[in-house]
């Protein structure tokens, strides 16, 4: 199967190879003259045929060995390898000014609710194309948290170079020697030596004698992989040997990695830049790389892993796909069942264990002495407990002194943690080796991506059984990630939890606002949806009603709309799993705010303007009302005909353009009553204060939600859902 995998990538580099890698060999040694072996003779402007294809063939030799050690990608337990090449994504830096940006805890916070966006770093920072700085500086540190992608694009860096001007190194010939810095276990280092080995084994004449000649002429792309890999007894004596290595041959070129958490700037020539996690154009092109054969692509298996993942219950596993590492594993995962699993809950326990354990055995790092006595499961309760106490203080970013007062307070509130440890070493420990908290600014941590954030406070919140203070969070939307995987973390306890958010939402009625506002609108949608007929349930028919009752309140208030009650209703209607309800709720609400608001002609002063506004509404509304035709019964006493014959009768009868204001105001009322009539509502009903409104969202979005846990839940009894739905939307009795 390897043969298989590389046989594309080294048929390509076999020819390359000739082309490009030979003449730099042979290039090399001309200038620098001298005799290698009596093969050459004295003379190397006049190799012999002989001389030639014995360059050439070492040249050949040397791709293919370098495609087969650094040319694919097997990770996470792959069954098969793949080629590097055919799945790569270009890798984008931050842009160095980015990476001082932003200097305290306060700063951080700002920019990022400011953005509005969860995937604040892929989205919002200034990047740069890698290739393309790699191609500009000839010494270069790449930084970047556990599976960012470094590894990968340092041996990406090589199969460009070794393309030549067909490469990304269009500027600069040079022969690629990828160097795994974590093999360096001895005190002292022989650099020119190991680089020596390597071309010896493929067959070049004299490697050693050669290696200094290229190191002379400065012939080589060096790159050195994961500096924070070295042993720690002999990091400062490597890097101490590296840097003498590189201003000896400063004329070649240089690429080096290592974990931003543990690099000290210790390399003068070098200029550091950082990975930038992938935004949605890199997603979608790994995807696409991803799933590219011809099966794949009769079946659009890529189309639909990446429209799966734009879907909004899939926005966790978005955010997670930043990082190129679990963007493979999400591959795997679709590539199995063509599906993201429904218990998001699941998906995500699954990532973060590749962060604290499977990568690291992947990458074969022994975890330091720091771990020592601080088992996987213990450190998992340490990071839950440092997620839900900053989440429950709304706060992402925290300051590295903060941190390690959780750390001291968790283990010496824990008899089987280890006392011995000291705080700031765990927390740089769990930053360099797992990536999981990232230092974004000098003394600032945040979780890598909020999903991890909400998983590990879901986990704290599900283990010590606080589901009954979470619900008092229930109309807090930052909570509403939590409250999803808390259903599927709680297992047995997701009863409980939906009883809890229902006596929530019940507590609404209760209030005044409720007593006068809410109530009656839900006794409205019981009492016109009763008995109706069709294939509907009964909360799906209420769940219909009542959302075009709130959207013609909220028209009624001036068109000020919240768009989000759509959304929900299409939720809601489908507690039953009734796709029916799913596929008929299609009531814009921002429609009809901006349908009742020409009916009043709000925001015009001249004659014709009302008359246009009041003629587009009639239209508008009866074309409504013939949409509602096509529904499946929902109404009992809704008589649509009637309706429509109304509103045709009202369009001969609008003002003409003598009439004063209050005329267009009047008729624009009589517009709206109309409409209001014939589903037996009144202005009253409908006439509801904006703060009230708010406090009716809120209502709904709690019995949303409700409806978002059970499908996210791993264990639901069908007594107690059936409860909940009968129950749901309806005025107690």
């Amino acid at each position: 199967m390897l043969a298989m995998v590389l046989s594309p990538l080294i048929a390509a580099t076999g020819k390359i190879a000739a082309d490009t890698l030979a003449p730099i060999v042979i290039e090399t040694l001309r200038k620098e003259g001298g005799k290698i072996l009596g093969i050459f003779g004295n003379d190397l402007n006049d190799l012999n045929d002989k001389t030639k294809q014995l360059i050439f063939n070492a040249s050949q030799w040397y791709v293919k060995n370098y495609a087969e050690r650094h040319g694919i990608l097997k990770v996470l337990g792959m069954r098969e390898p793949v080629d590097l090449d055919s799945v790569y994504t270009n890798v984008q830096f931050l842009n160095e000014r980015e990476i001082r940006r932003f200097e305290t805890t306060e700063a951080l916070e700002r920019a990022f609710r400011e953005s509005q966006q969860r995937r604040f770093w892929s989205e919002k920072v200034e990047k740069q194309i890698g290739v393309e700085v790699a191609n500009h500086k000839q010494y270069l540190m790449v930084l970047g948290g556990p599976g960012s992608g470094k590894s990968t694009f340092l041996r990406k860096m090589g199969l460009e170079a070794l393309k030549g001007k067909k490469g990304g190194f269009k500027e600069h010939q040079c022969i690629p020697v990828f160097l795994e810095l974590k093999r360096f276990t001895d005190d002292t280092i022989e650099i020119e030596k190991i680089i020596a080995e390597e071309f010896e084994i493929c067959g070049f004449p004299d490697a050693t004698n050669f290696t200094k000649k290229a190191l002379k002429k400065g012939s080589l792309l060096i790159l050195l992989d994961g500096l924070d890999e070295v042993p720690t007894k002999q990091q400062n004596r490597v890097i101490e040997q590296i840097q003498t290595f590189v201003d000896r041959h400063k004329k070649n070129r240089y690429i080096a990695s290592c974990r931003t958490a543990a690099y000290r700037s210790v390399f003068r020539r070098f200029s550091d830049v950082a990975i930038a996690e992938f935004d949605d154009k890199q997603i979608e092109q790994f995807i696409k790389n991803w799933f590219c054969s011809e099966q794949d692509r009769q079946a659009k298996t890529a189309e639909n892993c990446w429209e799966l993942l734009n879907k909004n219950e899939y926005q966790g596993a978005k955010e997670l796909a930043q990082t190129p590492l679990l963007l493979t594993f999400l591959c795997l995962v679709y590539d199995r069942s063509q599906n993201f699993p429904n218990i998001r809950s699941e998906l995500y326990g699954k990532a973060l264990r590749i962060l604290l354990e499977e990568w690291a055995a992947e990458k074969r790092i022994l975890r330091k002495d720091i771990y020592e006595g601080l088992s996987t499961g213990l450190e998992e309760i340490l990071l839950s407990t440092i997620a839900c106490q900053n989440f429950i203080k709304d706060k992402l970013f925290f300051h590295k002194t903060e941190s390690i007062g959780q750390i001291k307070s968790f283990l010496a509130g824990n008899l089987n943690a280890p006392q011995h440890l000291d705080g700031e070493a765990v927390l740089k420990a769990i930053a360099v080796q797992q990536g999981i908290l990232v230092e974004r600014a000098e003394g600032v941590y945040s979780f890598s991506h909020l999903t991890l954030q909400e998983y590990l406070t879901a986990q704290y919140i599900a283990d010590k059984n606080k589901i009954r203070a979470l619900c008092k969070q229930v109309t807090n939307r930052r909570w509403k990630e939590v409250f999803l995987l808390v259903a599927g973390l709680a297992r047995g306890r997701a009863d409980e939890l939906f009883l809890l958010m229902e006596k929530e939402a019940q507590a609404f009625l209760e209030m005044p606002g409720g007593q006068q506002y809410l109530v009656p609108l839900l006794q409205w949608a019981e009492r016109e949806t009763e008995g109706s007929g069709g294939e509907l349930t009964p909360v799906a028919k209420r769940t219909i009603a009542y959302t075009y009752a709130n959207a013609n309140a909220y028209a009624y208030a001036n068109a000020r709309i919240y768009s989000n009650l759509l959304a929900r209703a299409n939720t809601l209607a489908n507690s039953s799993v009734n796709s029916l309800a799913r596929a008929y709720v299609r009531i814009d609400t921002n429609a009809l705010a901006l349908t009742f608001a020409r009916a009043y002609a709000l925001t015009k002063n001249n004659a014709s303007a009302y008359i246009d506004n009041q003629i587009y509404t009639l239209a508008n509304l009866i074309e409504s009302a013939r949409e509602l035709k096509k529904l499946p019964p929902i109404y009992q006493n809704l008589n649509l005909n009637r309706l429509i014959f109304q509103l045709n009768a009202l369009k001969s009868k609008v003002p003409n353009t003598c009439q004063s204001p209050e005329v267009y105001r009047t008729f624009g009322k009589q517009i709206v009553h109309t409409w209001l009539a014939a589903f037996h509502l009144t202005p009253e009903m409908v006439d509801i204060p904006l703060e009230e409104l708010k406090k009716i969202d809120d209502y709904f979005y709690i019995n949303w939600l409700i409806v978002q846990c059970k499908e996210a839940a791993v264990q639901v009894s069908p007594k107690t859902w059936a409860g909940i739905e009968e129950r749901m939307l309806r005025v107690p009795s």
